[in-house]
C-alpha cells in the first residue's frame, strides 16, 4: 500500500468516523439518563438529512437556515417521542423501553417512505468547489466540514457536562437518578433534554453527511448499528468512549474496503460489535459501570 492510500484512508476512516462518533454521542446521551438505547438514533440522522434537502429543494431556504430547521425539528421528535412514549413508562424494564425506541424507529421509516418515497434526497456540499489533492489524496470539502464540525461539537459537550449546571445534573442524573432527585434535580426535564440533545445530534450528523452519501428514507439502521458499535467498542455511560470508538470504527472500516469488497463494510461494523461484546463487554476506556467501581474504591 502506497502512502497515499494510507493517507486516503485516513481522511476517510477520520470522515466517516467522526459521523459514527456523534450517533455514538446521541446514544450515550439517553443511555446516561434512562440507561435505554434508542434504537430510533438512525431515524434521527436519516430525518436531519431529509429535512434539509426538502426545505432547500422545495422550500427554497437558504442552506445555512434550512439546517437550523432541521436540527431544530428533529430536536423537537426527540422531545416528543420522550413526552408521548417513554415518559409514559419511566418505570418500565430497559427492554419494554429499548422495545417502544425500536417500534418508534419503524414509524419513522414507514412514514419517510411514505412522504419522500425511495429515492435518495440531496443537497450541496456547504462549500462548493473541487476537492483538495494532498500528496496523492483526495479531501472533499465536505468532509473537512464533517471533521471540523464534529470536533467542534464534542469539545463543545466536554466543556457543557464538565463546566455548565446543566450538565452536571445530567450527569448526576447519570450516576444514580434517585439520588439526583432527593438533591431537587428535576429529572424528569433532564431527561427531555437528553432526548432534544440527542434528536438534535443525530439531525446535525445527517445534515454533514447527506451531501456526501445522499440521504434514503432506509439508512437509518445502518447509522443505527454503527452508532452503536461506537459506544460498545468505547464503552457506554461517557463522551470520551463514542468518540475514541467512532473513530477506531471509521478507521477500522476504512481499511476494511482496502482488502475486503465495498459492499461488506456494513458487515465490518457488526463484526466488530460481536467481538468487542465478546471481548471486552465494558469497551476499550471502560463502562459506566466499571468506572463506577473504580470511583468508589
Amino acid at each position: 500500500m502506497t502512502s497515499a492510500e494510507i493517507l486516503q484512508l485516513l481522511i476517510t476512516g477520520l470522515t466517516v468516523g467522526s459521523i459514527y462518533a456523534l450517533v455514538g454521542l446521541g446514544f450515550n446521551l439517553i443511555f446516561n439518563a434512562t440507561d435505554v438505547i434508542n434504537f430510533a438514533q438512525g431515524e434521527f440522522v436519516v430525518l436531519g438529512g431529509i429535512l434539509t434537502a426538502i426545505a432547500v429543494g422545495t422550500a427554497g431556504l437558504p442552506l445555512w437556515l434550512a439546517v437550523i430547521v432541521a436540527i431544530v425539528l428533529v430536536g423537537a421528535l426527540g422531545a416528543l417521542i420522550d413526552f408521548a412514549a417513554i415518559s409514559r413508562v419511566r418505570r418500565g424494564s430497559v427492554m419494554t423501553l429499548a422495545m417502544i425506541t425500536l417500534g418508534l424507529a419503524v414509524i419513522v421509516k414507514t412514514s419517510l417512505l411514505l412522504w419522500v418515497g425511495p429515492d435518495p434526497l440531496y443537497f450541496d456540499p456547504f462549500t462548493p468547489g473541487p476537492p483538495i489533492r494532498i500528496f496523492g489524496a483526495v479531501l472533499q470539502l465536505q468532509a473537512i466540514w464533517v471533521i471540523g464540525i464534529g470536533v467542534l461539537v464534542m469539545v463543545a459537550l466536554k466543556f457543557f457536562f464538565s463546566h455548565s449546571r446543566v450538565g452536571r445534573e445530567m450527569l448526576a442524573c447519570a450516576i444514580d437518578r434517585e439520588a439526583a432527585q432527593l438533591m431537587g434535580i428535576n429529572v424528569g426535564a433532564t431527561v427531555r433534554l437528553s432526548f432534544i440533545l440527542s434528536g438534535a445530534l443525530g439531525g446535525l450528523a445527517g445534515v454533514l453527511i447527506t451531501p456526501l452519501t445522499n440521504a434514503t428514507y432506509d439508512q437509518g439502521f445502518t447509522l443505527a448499528l454503527k452508532g452503536f458499535a461506537a459506544c460498545a467498542l468505547g464503552g457506554f455511560g461517557r463522551a470520551s468512549s463514542a468518540i475514541v470508538g467512532g473513530f477506531a470504527l471509521g478507521l477500522i472500516e476504512a481499511a476494511s474496503v482496502a482488502v475486503l469488497p465495498s459492499g461488506l463494510k456494513d458487515s465490518v461494523a457488526l463484526s466488530v460489535l460481536i467481538l468487542a461484546l465478546m471481548i471486552r463487554p465494558s469497551g476499550l476506556l471502560g463502562g459506566r459501570e466499571e468506572r463506577r467501581h473504580t470511583q468508589a474504591m
